[in-house]
């Protein structure tokens, strides 16, 4: 098993690997460019996003900064928006549904390490040529119709249900459910709301 193949199982594996490394500076050199890009120039700007991100679908619009890992473990569907200076480690799959908004400063971490030191560090790794500390990944989603306030941080593994908002600045420690919307930290749920209720309408 290949140490990519470990990240993607969930297996404790070796960041510094030549073949995630490589994918790594690759990722990390097509966010500069498209950092660096005009705002106005759209093109030039969309063609990035198709070597950066794993996939994506119709209407996405993408603030710059953006910063990943890798970039090509990021999916989005129609319709999303992702404000200024935001952060994905995707070292595991981010999957995000349709009518997304995330707003500025969000942090997506997939990544981990184990909580007791003698298991996050690598005593021999000099002699087994690795990193010094152990990291795995939990993947993360967010399901169609949320809003992620400003300053949100999500941690590895969660997952928001549809039509969720997620109060700015909180830490979101574990799945949030459909429907509702939370806050805090760690991020809890302050009401439900009935969708069908409200009785909308999206024209796609």
């Amino acid at each position: 098993m290949t140490e990519k193949e470990k990240m993607l199982a969930g297996e404790i594996y070796d960041c510094g690997d030549p073949e995630l490394l490589e994918l790594w500076y690759l990722g990390k050199n097509l966010a500069r460019d498209y950092n660096l890009a005009d705002a106005n120039n759209i093109e030039d700007k969309k063609k990035i996003l198709k070597q950066l991100l794993g996939g994506f679908g119709e209407n996405l619009w993408i603030t710059a900064p953006f910063y990943v890992d890798y970039g090509c473990h990021i999916y989005l569907g129609d319709n999303c928006e992702i404000n200024m200076n935001c952060t994905f480690v995707d070292n595991k799959t981010i999957q995000i549904g349709d009518r997304v908004l995330i707003a500025s400063n969000v942090q997506i971490y997939t990544s981990s390490h184990p909580v007791l030191p003698q298991e996050r560090f690598v005593p021999d790794w000099r002699e087994r040529q690795t990193t010094f500390f152990r990291t795995y990944a939990r993947p993360i989603e967010i399901e169609s119709n949320v809003w992620i306030g400003g300053g949100c941080i999500l941690l590895p593994g969660v997952t928001i249900g549809k039509n969720s908002v997620i109060g700015a600045g909180s830490v979101v420690t574990r799945p949030i459910p459909p429907n509702c919307v939370a806050v805090g930290n760690p991020c809890r749920v302050i009401r439900y709301f009935d969708t069908d209720r409200e009785r909308w309408q999206y024209e796609v």
